[in-house]
């Protein structure tokens, strides 16, 4: 059997990757590789199904490995807990497999294995999940397009003075809940913060921009903090907003909002600080909304109840964590923090009147969760071993993309497509340029590296060149003349630079561990859309006037996709939208009902 004589990386153990390891065992595959970098936490639990709970903060690829070894014994597998981008992990090592499956649950880690699998030779098979939805598809070199070759939607930001001054949407509010309040809280308190509220001229600004503002007083309990800090983020902060007179013209006004309007016709419930559980200081456990008696996720709280949580909260994370304040980061997995967010979103969303959202679907768009389907991962790791095995007995002929739809198209919920040819105009497997638009007399070289080369390129150890100028390097083995050379280069505006970078320029981008190069071309723009383009820079591809041919006899996939309309958030793993390959015109061939895997109308395979 060629599954027994092959040799696999799998590449993530989480949802997708726990029913992959499974599979692989009980289809015969005899030497696996497994990577993951995660510990497993107690939200895994309800579809990670390799793990309990005594598991929780192990390592994910450790824990997965035993439990699979314990009934399937004969077989090896050999755990690595570590980040699939590290040195240890380079070209070398991704030759010695015969095919690489891929479970992970972000763009950067996948383009990282998509540029390795490319450089060392090895086919790739990917795939994503997101509740109901899913797709496997194969990656070959110079015989299938990459990973890369279809462009991914970027998370989605939002400016900062959204956040700040004007939310309209539940999402803004807990971004500003987590990412402002919870870091200026519980954060390092030296880092600067847009959570302060000024006038437009400057001239006057809320409480709580004194430096001092956030930290306990002498003799100040945690309850008479809490009401304070209450008072000033969602009452005066508002109150110095609201004199910008301008910005609410064509926008409602906010209602500043005081503690003692919550409880005007009753009185603040005192608690006390424990929590009352024996495991109350455990962060997966200790629960403010509980001792309340707010115990149903999915009941969206009303404002006092959501005072009282955000007071409860916050009076639990100080007396608790006393230890961890100044070094909190927020972790939807922390029940505590995850309950503050919650109340603080909720209480911002009340002062602006937006709809207000339950913890459970608070959680989902902290977390940017599209809550996962055990069912699903199970096909796509079935899906995926199928490809593998083709693969391994050289049918490529044979591999198909398939998508895993919630609804039934042409009374199928798997969706085969033929694979499509490699894109002429992908950066990577075919090293078109790509063109960023930035303005080179404002920009510094730091930004262009850490949002653009880093950020959108998933450039881990860039090397950057204009020409023969060597402008930034990173590397254990850089003198320290050039560390600081390079160091100083980040801090100067492009056009600054030793080596000029200014419209037309064209920039080298390197990373030897990846094996990878692409090119930029610069073009200077002045101004950009603040909410459109809050980077204040544009990095688009290679435009070309005709669409990149499909392999012969393909139609288009239009047809399959009518009225499909997916909204998908990255959970367990991305899933590439198919109303999105749709609207890209992507041409490939639609399988005959009859010879889809699932209508059972196809002999089973035997590999040998």
């Amino acid at each position: 059997m060629l599954s027994q004589k092959a040799k696999v990386l799998m590449v993530g153990a989480g949802g997708i990757g726990c029913e992959l390891l499974k599979t692989l065992a009980l289809t015969g595959f005899k030497d696996i590789h497994l990577i993951d970098l995660d510990t497993i936490e107690v939200s895994n639990l309800n579809r990670q199904f390799l793990f309990r709970k005594q598991h929780v903060g192990q390592s994910k690829a450790k824990v997965a490995r035993d439990a699979v070894l314990k009934f399937k014994p004969d077989i090896k597998i050999e755990a690595h807990h570590a980040n699939v981008k590290n040195s240890d992990f380079d070209v070398e090592f991704f030759k010695q497999f015969n095919v690489v499956l891929n479970g992970l649950d972000n763009v950067d880690a996948r383009r990282h294995v998509n540029r390795l699998c490319l450089a060392a030779g090895v086919p790739l098979v990917e795939s994503g999940s997101t509740g109901y939805l899913g797709q496997v598809t194969v990656h070959v070199k110079d015989q299938t397009e990459c990973y890369e070759c279809q462009t991914k939607e970027l998370p989605k930001t939002y400016p900062v003075c959204t956040i700040t001054n004007t939310p309209s949407k539940p999402v803004h509010c807990i971004v500003w809940a987590k990412d402002l309040l919870f870091a200026r809280l519980f954060g390092d308190r030296n880092q600067s913060s847009d959570l302060i509220v000024h006038t437009n001229d400057r001239t006057s600004s809320a409480a709580t921009a004194d430096t001092d503002f956030f930290n306990i007083k002498d003799g100040e309990t945690p309850e008479s903090y809490a009401c304070r800090v209450f008072d000033g983020v969602f009452g005066d902060n508002i109150e110095v907003a609201l004199r910008n007179e301008e910005t609410w013209k064509s926008r409602k006004r906010p209602r500043p909002l005081y503690i003692c309007e919550v409880y005007s016709d009753a009185k603040k419930p005192r608690i006390d600080g424990s929590c009352n559980s024996p495991d109350g200081n455990d962060k997966h456990t200790a629960s403010a909304a509980r001792i309340l008696g707010l115990s149903n996720p999915q009941e969206v709280w009303t404002v006092r109840d959501s005072a009282n949580v955000f007071l409860k909260a916050l009076e639990l994370l100080l007396n608790t964590r006393q230890k961890d304040i100044g070094s909190l980061v927020f972790d939807k997995d922390d029940q505590l923090a995850m309950e503050f967010v919650t109340a603080a979103a909720n209480l911002r969303s009340s002062c602006f009147d937006i709809p207000m959202q339950s913890l459970f679907e608070a959680k989902g768009i902290a977390g940017n969760i599209v809550h996962a389907i055990a069912t699903t991962n199970a096909i796509i790791s079935g899906l995926i071993v199928l490809e593998a095995i083709k693969l391994l007995m050289g049918n490529l002929d044979d591999c198909r993309t398939t998508y895993c739809l919630e609804y039934p198209r042409r009374k199928m919920l798997l969706m085969p497509a033929e694979l499509s040819a490699p894109k002429s105009s992908c950066y990577v497997c075919s090293q078109s340029t790509l063109l960023l638009e930035v303005n080179t007399t404002m920009t510094r070289l730091r930004e262009v590296v850490e949002k653009i080369v880093r950020g959108q390129l998933s450039v881990n150890s860039p090397m950057i060149s204009q020409g023969p100028c060597l402008i930034y390097e990173t590397g254990d083995d850089l003198e320290e003349d050039m560390v600081t050379q390079y160091n100083q280069n980040l801090e100067k505006f492009l056009d600054s630079l030793p080596a000029p970078i200014v419209d037309g320029s064209i920039l080298s981008i390197e990373d030897f561990q990846q094996e990878f190069t692409c090119h930029l071309q610069i073009k200077h723009r002045e101004i950009f859309d603040e909410e459109k383009e809050p980077d204040n820079m544009v990095l688009s591809g290679k435009l070309s006037t005709t669409r990149d041919q499909a392999l012969p006899g393909s139609v288009q996939l239009t047809a399959v996709a009518d009225n499909v309309s997916i909204h998908a958030v990255d959970d367990d793993d991305e899933v590439i939208l198919i109303d999105e390959v749709a609207k890209q015109d992507l041409k490939r061939k639609v399988l005959d009902e009859e010879s889809v895997i699932v209508c059972g109308k196809r002999q089973r395979t035997e590999v040998s």
